[in-house]
């Protein structure tokens, strides 16, 4: 970091694209400068197109109005999917996790992005996270299972917790991941296979 601090990189233009590579997590400013270097010797027209791709990330992203996951439309490709068992819910923290899931292959209902976990200390409270919407789904019926697929943290077991009480007396089967994912483990970090067994065997969610 030094090095490249103190190097002189000929451009400022080069020296802002590095800057801003940099601020990326786990690029380090000599990922960066490496980063910048290749597009630099790449078509003109390619590195362009990654330009105009990050802009209309940017402007045009949303998130689904029933799910929450990233979207281009109104409702993500999952919940627009007709050939999906949209009677099963499987809650996740974020879309990394809902991501890891669909990759298992192993999991054919819909999903509900609470867009984080209740973090108390981080002053992340219920009311923070897409619970209410959760519970307005629940409530409109057609929803006979709910999974519970949160991390194996404190974060994710309180999160749990709160969730199955506000959704005791609703009828709808709560269930959570099999103990394959280890405890404290993150959900998008687990390998796929363990995932895909989690899923596939999930268990009763027991307060």
């Amino acid at each position: 970091m030094l090095f490249l601090a103190t190097m002189n990189l000929g451009s400022q233009l080069v020296q802002d694209a590095v800057d801003a590579f940099a601020k990326f997590p786990g690029i380090g400013r000599k990922s960066a400068l490496r980063l910048v270097l290749h597009l630099l010797r790449k078509n003109p027209a390619e590195a362009k197109g990654l330009g105009d791709a990050l802009h209309k990330l940017v402007d045009q992203i949303r998130y689904c109005e029933r799910c929450f996951h990233f979207s281009d439309h109104a409702l993500c490709s999952v919940c627009a999917n007709p050939k999906r068992q949209h009677e099963t819910v499987c809650v996740v923290a974020d879309p990394r996790d809902l991501m890891a899931i669909e990759s298992t292959g192993q999991y054919n209902g819909a999903y509900h992005v609470l867009g984080g976990l209740i973090a108390p200390l981080e002053g992340v409270q219920p009311e923070h996270l897409q619970i209410e919407s959760l519970i307005a789904r629940v409530q409109q019926g057609g929803i006979s299972e709910v999974v519970l697929a949160l991390n194996s943290t404190h974060e994710g077991e309180t999160t749990a917790f709160y969730l199955s009480s506000k959704l005791s007396g609703t009828g709808v089967r709560l269930s959570t991941l099999a103990r394959g994912v280890a405890v404290g483990a993150e959900l998008e970090y687990a390998d796929e296979l363990t995932l895909a067994k989690s899923i596939a065997e999930r268990v009763p969610f027991k307060a």
